[in-house]
């Protein structure tokens, strides 16, 4: 049910970034609007997505395009919920880049 991806996401743990990264700037999140927009925060990057729900798959697939400091940044992800409570999983792949598994909590 894509509904419930809806609103902002806390990104309470990322495989390739640790905690104190996620959060430098303002808490690390993810966040899912209404007709497939977004975006996402998390260190130095500021990117805004473009979703789409999946289905056969029973997630969210999305593209990216933002800035990590001042280096422009492209890329794709996933996320899915699953768990109770229920917990955000996914991936935010880079353009020719890192690539890093991410945990979300719904709420601020």
């Amino acid at each position: 049910m894509k509904t419930a991806f809806l609103g902002k996401w806390r990104i309470t743990e990322m495989d390739q970034w640790d905690q104190d990264y996620i959060d430098m700037e303002e808490s690390g999140h993810i966040t899912f609007q209404k007709g497939g927009s977004g975006g996402f925060h998390f260190g130095c990057v500021d990117a805004s997505l473009d979703w789409r729900y999946d289905d056969s798959l029973d997630r969210i697939d999305f593209t990216f395009e933002g800035f990590d400091e001042a280096t422009e940044v492209t890329g794709r992800g996933w996320a899915k919920i699953e768990g109770k409570p229920k917990q955000m999983s996914g991936k935010i792949i880079f353009h020719q880049g890192d690539e890093s598994g991410f945990k979300a909590k719904k709420g601020r």
